[in-house]
This record gives C-alpha cells, structure tokens and sequence, in this order.
C-alpha cells in the first residue's frame, strides 16, 4: 500500500533527539515509497498475481518479526501474542488487510503520486470522524482545513474534466478504510506495546488471504522475482519499526508535519521506475492537500497547548 506507518501513539521520550527522529522517518518514508514502487511494478510490469504480492506482503512481515524482534531482545516470541484487545486487533488487523489490497489495486493503474497524494487526505478523514466516533469535534478552522484538504482531491481528479480511472475508486476507498484503521489503533493504543499491535497487523492478511493466494499463484520466474517478493515485507516491517523509533524520540507534533516528504520520493521512484511524472494538477492538488494537513497539525498543537 501506499503505506503510511501505523499510526501507533508513543509517548516521546524525556530525551528527545529532533535531529534522528527525522533522519529515521525519512528513510521509513522511503521505504515504504519502495514497498509501494515494488507491488506496482511486480503485477504491472511483471504480471504476478495480485493476490499473491498481497499475500507475501504479509506473510514476509510476520515471519520478520518472529525471528528479529526476539533476535533484537526486544520481546520474546511468545510475548508478541499476548493482547488485552484481541477482538480489537483482529478488526484492526482486517483493515489493514483490506487498505493494503485496495491500495496494491490502485497502484497497479495509478502514478505512484497520485496514490499518495490520494491517501494523504486519510488524516483530514480522521480528524472529521474523530467528533461522531470519538467525542474529539474539531473547531471551524480545522473544519476549513479538512473541506480544502477535499478540494485539493478534486483538483487532483479533476471530475468532469477529465475521464476517471475506476482505480482511483480503489484508492480513495483504501484511504477512507485507512482513516478507521487509524481511529481503532487509536482506540486500542494505551492497551497493549506497539510491537505488538505491529504484530498482531499482519494476521488477517497472512491467514485469510493464503487461500487466495494458493489460487492464483505462479511461481516466479527467476531470482529477482522473489527477491522483490521477498522484499515486500522487508520494506514495510523496517519501514514501519524506524517510524515507531522516530515517535519515541519527538514529539508527534514536531515530525508529523514530515510525512507529507513521501510525496517527494514517490514522484521520485514514479519517474526513475515507470518515467512517470506528475502532471500539473496532480502538483497542485498535493500541494493543496499538504497544506491542508500541516495547518490541521499546527491547529491540533495549539488547541491542545490552550487546554494544557
């Protein structure tokens, strides 16, 4: 998917290191621009089956995670399935699992950018529910920033204007999905580690979707085949630990802001990759969107600092 890291809530360190918190949401950002870049070009230029690319998206992130974070001493295998909100994490895990597959279908017709700037708008989407879900309601200005958020998608797809690919149906519904599966981790946050909701992501996918897979598998053709494969999980489960690291040393309100850079190394592997370059509307709608989510950032830090 157009992975953006889970939005898991840490608490900042007292030692607060801005600098490395950057340095590593950056390289996970660039990682999971990679892990997009790959599905996109294992089922549009290679023909592996979709089914299969998601499945192994999974299954390689799990068995990662089974052998590394105890490998790391950072929690023994069996400590990893323990959770308070088993129910919870599976309908978490599920949304993952339906984000990801929506998202692969869309990128195997999409630009890399206009898949991104698509799943940017996720967090104005959770901002917007946070009220009627959560009891958060957000003021006027921030109700501003999310309606301009929504225009800058318009300039993006231009309705109307120009013909719509049906994919672009599959990208806004992975992003629509994305902002539940944002609101549940919030919801589940304080009840179980973050590795283990990191964990516990990856089940639907790796269970449910074997049978698909099975179905539709061909084996791949040559070395590099699997090893792009194999990477998959390689990209998302670093990508999404290097995220969780940056949160533990800054502030979320601090780094947040440098999401919205995957727009640079997704148009960036677009054009390396596919020669794709976006066009001007897709610029402008992005820089719409940014906007948007950045001021949505700033408002939420100040609001919070007037009832602090």
């Amino acid at each position: 998917m157009t992975e953006l890291p889970p939005p898991v809530e840490i608490a900042p360190a007292r030692v607060r290191d801005f600098g490395k918190a950057i340095a590593m949401m950056v390289v996970a950002l660039v990682l999971f621009s990679c892990l997009d870049a790959t599905a996109k070009y294992l089922a549009g230029k290679l023909g592996v089956p979709m089914t299969q690319i998601i499945w192994l998206r999974f299954v390689d992130q799990f068995v990662l995670m089974l052998v590394l974070v105890p490998m790391l001493g950072l929690m023994d295998w069996r400590s990893m399935f323990k959770t308070r909100r088993l129910k919870w994490q599976l309908v978490r895990s599920a949304l993952m699992a339906s984000v990801t597959a929506l998202n692969f279908l869309a990128l195997k017709y999409l630009r890399l950018d206009q898949t991104v700037t698509i799943t940017f708008l996720a967090p104005l989407v959770v901002a917007l529910l946070a009220g009627p879900l959560l009891g958060e309601w957000v003021g006027w200005r921030r109700l501003v920033a999310i309606v301009v958020g929504f225009g800058g998608i318009l300039i993006v797809v231009r309705p109307g204007m120009a013909e719509i690919h049906p994919a672009v149906g599959f990208s806004l519904a992975s992003m629509f999905i994305y902002a539940l599966f944002m609101l549940v981790t919030r919801h589940i946050a304080a009840d179980d580690p973050p590795i283990v909701t990191l964990f516990y992501s990856m089940f639907v996918g790796v269970f449910l979707g074997a049978p698909l897979a099975v179905a539709d598998w061909q084996w791949p053709q040559g070395p590099e085949v699997w090893l792009m494969l194999l990477s998959l999980g390689v990209f998302g489960g670093v990508g999404h630990y290097l995220f969780i690291l940056a949160y533990k040393l800054a502030p979320a309100g601090r780094i947040t802001p440098f999401l919205y850079l995957q727009i640079l190394s997704m148009a960036a592997l677009g054009y390396l990759v596919f020669g794709d370059l976006p066009d001007i509307w897709t610029a402008l709608g992005s820089c719409v969107v940014v906007g948007s989510g950045i001021y949505l950032v700033h408002r939420e830090r100040m609001v919070k600092g007037e009832r602090d």
